[in-house]
């Protein structure tokens, strides 16, 4: 019985020969059942040949991976990675075109083999590939299967990008910075580029000194989607790895070059479908945009800063013009008294010092920032937000300092301002896009509608919190309804007033009152069985119809997909790598399986094997829930990262 369990019924091809049927014990060594199968066909020295998959990936055999073969799998007998390295390593160096140009093909396909991508390198490969990329002018075919070799082999993280030369880095990047015939070149280049600027190494600060930004804005405009990810990568990438200063002054030059409207335009509003990889970068790009704020947000007002202090005054007195004693002149006792008052009207606690209110941290002088913004940019609504409360009963007046900083607070925990980017986040704001100074711009509506909901409430000092958290509530639900612009923005959370607000509480209120009613429980206790049938039926068809998943590198993010799904019978997992321009493979293009019944458990979370992995803890933390693992046989599982929580519920 156990014996059987080791053994798998496969089909083992051989170009010129007739397909054998065999029963492969996984028990044998590999070695031993290689010489089996080349003594069918009478063919000496076994050990320089290796099975390989015939469809998919095409991963060699070894003994690490061999427990993935499934009843009936097609294999196919083929070199050894060992002996197909060494001859790739000749022909890549041969002096004829046609070979060499053949060898560079087969190098790039069988380059994303780990195996094979081992022996080819400790025999110097990558040695020899870079040489072809600094001494070869050919900018054709051959340069482009040079580059994708380079790029497969270096994903395997087995080498640093240190081992190559800054001539080698410099030749790449002439082919970014000049216009070529072959735009995959320029895509593979802009590729490795991103990868080495990932890697933290110096030649990644040479990467930054030679490729301009205006080069990378017009290849950004190039009517090319590939070529968009591939320049909104590296752009990313650059961004992600300088300090806070240079970051803040390459969006500046990038804003005033007009990359933000030309994503807005030509991109989110021009794609017919934004796929995973650009959503991530938008989104990225949002965040590290936003996080630009955080050194305002997490620092105090000071009182000795000149500036600063100006700042506030200048809010003052947008507000209150400056009266004048009979006599031409004010005293320092008057204007103090003055001064103190009109700030007291604005809304600040600390009407003395008003300066000691800005230094809760966070929001810190963002606070400050936004109402300045508001005063000058919005001057009208502002003095009329003033005056209106000026003439309010002290009691329903709407402090407009305090609620500013308390409103500061809420955008950024909303729109995580500070927080590092997600490795698999997509969630971008297309709003963010649609105009400069977002969350200036944002605070402007957000804070006019705290005054319309503080009258709509009748609030009292005494209700600052309720009225702060039903603005929140307001926020946060009209941005669920994902607005595209802030003139979206603005009306629907205009219309979301607090009655409409008291009314949607009713109603879940009510929802939530009745799903828990003894007549809706009893109800629901005899329709138990037949709704827990549905919800398996759902979920089956979920699973029959498959789901995409994204690879994840502990080094950057992947471009790569696989897909799974169960076979109509509900007996297999079918699964495999996700060919280009397909979105659900039907399940012959899935070379591996799993059988149900082989299926021992279901892990989640921290618990799965992958989120166990060392040197990737930060990226880990960001999958955690979204994480699952199938584990069968004996050590062996199908590690899994949910495009989102949801999908890991239903799956």
């Amino acid at each position: 019985m156990e014996q059987a369990k080791n053994v798998v019924k496969i089909a083992i091809q051989m170009m010129g020969a007739y397909p054998q049927l065999i029963e492969l014990n996984q028990s044998k060594p590999l070695s031993a059942v290689l010489k089996d199968v080349c003594d069918a066909w009478n063919i000496s020295n076994s050990e320089q040949y290796a099975l390989q998959y015939v469809d998919g990936h095409q991963a060699y055999i070894t003994e690490l991976n061999r427990m993935e073969i499934k009843n009936g799998s097609i294999l196919k007998l083929t070199t050894s990675p060992d002996k197909e390295a060494n001859s790739l390593c000749q022909g890549v160096q041969s002096h004829n075109l046609d070979v060499r140009s053949e060898s560079l093909k087969k190098l790039a396909a069988l380059s994303s083999d780990v195996t094979f991508a081992q022996e080819f390198i400790s025999r110097d490969g990558l040695l020899f590939l870079s040489r072809t990329v600094e001494e070869d002018d050919e900018r054709g075919e051959v340069m482009c299967h040079t580059l994708r070799a380079i790029s497969e082999l270096m994903e395997h993280g087995f080498v640093s990008w240190e081992t190559f030369s800054p001539t080698f880095i410099q030749k790449v990047v002439t082919f970014v910075n000049v216009n070529l015939m072959m735009l995959e070149i320029t895509q593979l280049a802009l590729m490795i580029l991103e990868s080495v600027v990932q890697s933290n190494t110096t030649l990644g600060i040479m990467v930054k000194k030679e490729v301009p930004l205006d080069r990378l804005l017009t290849l950004l405009q190039l009517p090319d989607q590939e070529t968009q990810i591939k320049v909104m990568a590296l752009l990313v990438a650059l961004l992600q790895k300088v300090g806070g200063r240079e970051r803040a002054d390459m969006f500046e030059y990038l804003w005033k070059k007009n990359m933000r409207q030309f994503i807005h335009k030509n991109i989110i509003h021009n794609w017919p479908q934004l796929g995973d990889e650009m959503r991530h970068y938008l989104y990225v790009l949002q965040c590290l945009s936003l996080g630009l704020l955080e050194g305002r947000m997490r620092m105090a007002m000071d009182p000795n800063d000149a500036e600063q202090r100006q700042h506030l005054q200048n809010l003052r007195l947008s507000a209150f013009p400056i009266e004048v004693e009979d006599g031409g002149h004010m005293t320092a006792e008057r204007r103090r008294s003055l001064c103190a008052k009109e700030f007291r009207k604005l809304g600040f606690t600390n009407n003395g010092s008003p300066w000691q209110d800005l230094c809760l941290t966070p929001p810190g002088l963002l606070a400050l920032d936004n109402m300045m913004y508001f005063s000058t940019r919005w001057p009208n609504a502002y003095s009329r937000f003033v005056l209106e409360n000026s003439s309010r009963e002290d009691k329903h007046v709407c402090p407009f300092a305090r609620s500013s900083i308390h409103l500061t607070l809420i955008l950024c925990e909303i729109l995580r301002v500070g927080e590092t980017a997600s490795e698999t986040g997509q969630d971008f704001l297309t709003m963010f896009y649609a105009q400069d100074h977002f969350l200036h711009e944002l605070f402007c509506v957000c804070i006019q509608v705290l005054n319309k909901t503080w009258k709509e409430m009748r609030a009292t000092h005494e209700d600052f919190d309720k009225v702060m958290h039903v603005v929140k509530e307001q926020i946060s639900r009209t941005l669920g309804q994902v607005p595209t612009s802030l003139e979206f923005f603005r009306t629907k959370i205009s219309s979301l007033n607090y009655s409409e607000i008291l009314r949607r509480r009713q109603e879940e209120r009510l929802i939530q009152d009745e799903a828990l009613s003894p007549p809706v429980m009893e109800l629901r206790k005899q329709l138990e069985p037949e709704l827990l049938t549905l919800i398996r039926q759902h979920r089956l068809n979920y699973l029959c119809e498959g789901t995409k998943f994204r690879k994840i590198s502990s080094r950057r993010r992947q471009d790569k997909l696989w897909f799974c799904r169960l076979s109509p019978n509900h007996k297999v997992l079918h699964y495999g790598d996700l060919e280009d321009n397909i979105d659900k493979p039907p399940i012959e293009m899935l070379a591996q399986k799993i059988s149900v019944s082989d299926i021992k458990y279901v892990l989640t979370g921290k618990d799965c094997p992958h989120m166990k992995e060392k040197n990737s803890g930060k990226q880990n933390k960001d999958h955690m829930d979204q994480a699952f693992s199938i584990c069968y046989d004996v050590d062996s599982c199908l590690n899994f990262i949910a495009p989102s929580p949801m999908d890991v519920s239903i799956l």
